[in-house]
């Protein structure tokens, strides 16, 4: 566990994303004790740009920003994070199940799995929601993660296909190891960078569309996310008004976590990929050999 911390730390776009992950994470659970007041509690008059008291201003319903956009963070990464763990779980069992069964088990998964591919993932999500009506954040969280596993179950099964040829799984099918302990011991393990990229691509996923289905207003206006305060920024005309604070604020949220993850997805690409480590290492001696020839010209021209 150590070694694979230092790993990450050496690594700058792991470590950058890691960094900002864990600050919105931080910043999540510690809403209570950074913001002073309800974040439907009017505050202040309708639409007070940035101040010394209010450092995002004020929404067209004098609510503060700052306080909308903090508790929206735990809303916006609660959806992400419950959603991702739902397709992750169901991709990777259908993924490894198929896989490891093979027959007519691996062709009725592999038949399922490409019918939720084929079907238009985003208009199928806002047919669900608009049938549902104004849906809370825990029921976006678990429309999408039932929606959302194909892809994750498709490269499951191709990983763990590769895996049951290897020498390590037929000794272990020859010696009689049960099948549980064959799944979970000696092929799973083998698959958890696949595992890491699917759950971090299913978090990314979410909030943006967790964010698109609430500004179509198909969410629960009442609770506080980066999509509903979109929601009530388009509908009190901010931009027009010229209160762009209203709407700079949850974009600009959106686009860092969406940076800092997929920083963390290229880290762990880099990490557990041997062909990406062998090119960085390339590209590191070649920098270092550049700026060696460089110090040998100037101490000849000197």
């Amino acid at each position: 566990m150590l070694n694979l911390l230092k790993v990450f730390v050496r690594n700058r776009k792991a470590a950058f994303g890691v960094f900002i992950v864990v600050f919105y994470v931080v910043v999540a659970l510690a809403a209570p004790l950074i913001t002073d007041h309800d974040p439907n509690k009017r505050v202040s008059r309708p639409h007070q740009p940035p101040s010394a008291e209010y450092v995002m201003g004020t929404t067209r319903m004098g609510r503060d920003v700052y306080t909308q956009l903090v508790w929206g963070t735990r809303t916006s990464l609660m959806v992400g994070i419950l959603a991702g763990i739902i397709v992750t779980l169901i991709g990777t069992v259908v993924g490894l199940t198929a896989a490891y069964y093979g027959g007519a088990t691996d062709e009725t998964l592999n038949f399922a799995t490409n019918v939720v591919l084929v079907l238009p993932q985003l208009p199928l999500l806002l047919v669900l929601a608009a049938f549902l009506g104004q849906v809370g954040p825990l029921s976006i969280a678990i429309i999408i993660g039932l929606t959302s596993w194909a892809w994750g179950a498709r490269v499951t099964r191709a990983q763990a296909m590769t895996l049951k040829n290897r020498e390590f799984i037929q000794a272990s099918q020859l010696i009689g190891e049960p099948v549980w302990r064959m799944i979970l011991v000696e092929m799973l393990p083998n698959l958890l960078s696949i595992i890491g990229f699917n759950f971090i691509g299913s978090v990314i996923f979410t909030i943006i569309t967790q964010a698109t289905l609430e500004f179509l207003g198909l969410g629960d206006p009442l609770s506080v996310s980066w999509g509903t305060m979109l929601y009530n920024a388009k509908n009190a005309s901010a931009i027009t008004v010229g209160a762009w604070w209203e709407m700079a604020a949850p974009c600009v949220a959106i686009v860092i976590i969406g940076v800092g993850l997929s920083l963390l997805n290229f880290g762990v690409d880099e990490i557990s990929n041997p062909r990406l480590r062998t090119l960085g290492a390339i590209g590191k001696a070649m920098k270092l050999q550049k700026k060696l020839d460089r110090a040998r010209l100037a101490e000849k021209e000197a």
